[in-house]
């Protein structure tokens, strides 16, 4: 029996091991072939850097702000300071006496004339209840605007370190930077009157369609260091000119509209009041073709130099003021409702053409928040009231309201549209 046995076992041995090449030899060979690489994904561009006109617009303007704590630091007897605000006042009396160069009225001239939007911080000083500071970051239509003030500023700087006003004057002040794109002038200005002598440290700096004016009284005889005040203003034009850029690249601006056909026989009230247009009637366009695109209309000429063409519907029912530029030839503004002109037509504003939708009648804070990021303006002189919007090129929308349009009461009793690149400078000399 244990031989029997043996010989099974064997048997059932050389089965199994018969069973086991059987199947290593049906079995697929392995492939030896390493498995390919997973495909990197493609790598996405750095976009090209921002290289267009650096037209600041809205909130980018706090981006020119110097620090509460910079502004101490260089100016003296600061008492207390505001935050940063988007009201600015206009005094827009003009006149006074003629200095000699005549180039020198740069100097005293009320910077924000002519602007389109601003940002703003004032403050007192310590000891006097007049004498006061500011700092104003003034957005301009474009950069040509920008650059012929700043030429008009260093020309006075150059020629008005000695001038006579009613009486001895100057300006003794420093000019930082010109290479980099970013100029700066700070110095202490001194008018001399008949019935006494004034005193003020003042700066200024540019950046694209950007100018920044500072402003506080000089008494007691203080004296500021004048480049490191030109330093500070240059600095933070130059920060923002990167801010701008950076962007920019990222979010580059969306290129201009065209304006779309409109009928001109459709009720006014349907007409959209836009930087490119007010229904039919395009801005920057021939004045002749403006007047003319609008069929059927009744039309008033000017009746002094500086009014507006006035357009009535031939119902009676609307009308809107076009305002040439300089030349007298290109539409320069379209506004509705109250436009501060003696004689000017008056209609009720559902009958108007509408800005944002937003119509003459209605809250200003329809406006605010149909235009977010403005400038509450008032006009001191003419006590006159405005929230200003201004677009990246060159265009304004502007609600005149009957008080502070930071008031919620206020209400809007005029709108006008305007191309702002063609407004007239202002001249000196």
């Amino acid at each position: 029996m244990p031989q029997v046995r043996s010989s099974t076992t064997l048997v059932l041995g050389l089965v199994m091991a018969g069973a086991v090449l059987g199947l290593s030899a049906c079995a697929p060979e392995t492939d030896s072939t390493p498995a390919p690489s997973p495909t990197a994904a493609p790598e996405t561009p750095e976009p090209e850097a921002y290289d267009g006109p650096l037209h600041f617009v809205g909130d980018e303007l706090d981006w020119f702000l110097p620090s509460e704590d910079e502004i101490r630091a260089l100016l003296p007897g600061i008492a207390d300071m505001s935050e940063p605000s988007s009201a600015l006042e206009q005094i827009s009396d003009g006149g006074g006496p003629a200095p000699v160069p005549a180039i020198c009225s740069a100097l005293s001239a009320e910077m924000s004339l002519g602007s389109v939007g601003a940002r703003t911080l004032t403050w007192t000083l310590e000891g006097s209840d007049n004498a006061v500071g500011r700092l104003h970051v003034l957005q301009l239509a474009d950069e040509a605007q920008v650059a012929a003030r700043m030429d008009q500023l260093r020309a006075a700087t150059e020629q008005c370190g000695s001038y006579v006003l009613e009486r001895d004057s100057g300006f003794d002040a420093e000019i930082v930077g010109e290479s980099d794109g970013a100029q700066a002038i700070a110095g202490t200005l001194t008018e001399g009157f008949i019935d006494g002598e004034w005193r003020y440290h003042k700066g200024y700096a540019s950046m694209g369609n950007v100018i920044v004016e500072l402003f506080q009284t000089g008494i007691d005889g203080t004296v500021i260091d004048a480049a490191a005040v030109a330093e500070m203003l240059r600095e933070h034009s130059l920060s923002a000119r990167d801010a701008l850029v950076e962007e920019l690249t990222v979010n580059p601006p969306a290129p201009a509209e065209t304006p779309s056909a409109v009928d001109p026989g459709a009720p006014w009230s349907t007409w959209e009041m836009s930087v490119e247009a007010v229904g039919p009637i395009v801005l920057g366009s021939d004045l002749d073709a403006a007047l003319a695109a609008v069929s059927g209309a009744q039309v008033r000429e000017p009746e002094w130099e500086g009014s507006p063409w006035w357009l009535t519907a031939a119902d009676g029912s609307a009308s809107v003021g076009i305002w040439a530029e300089k030349s007298g030839e290109r539409v320069e503004k379209v506004t509705v409702g109250v436009s501060n002109i003696f004689g000017e037509p008056v209609h009720e504003g559902t009958s108007l053409p509408a800005a944002g939708g937003v119509r003459v009648g209605e809250p200003v804070s329809a406006a605010i928040a149909a235009f977010p990021e403005g400038t509450f303006l008032t006009v001191v002189a003419s006590g006159e009231f405005f929230y200003d919007v201004a677009t990246r090129d060159g265009g304004s929308v502007s609600f005149r309201t009957d008080r502070d349009p930071a008031d919620p009461a206020a209400v809007v009793t005029g709108i006008g549209v305007e191309d702002a690149t063609l407004r007239a400078p202002l001249v000196f000399g």
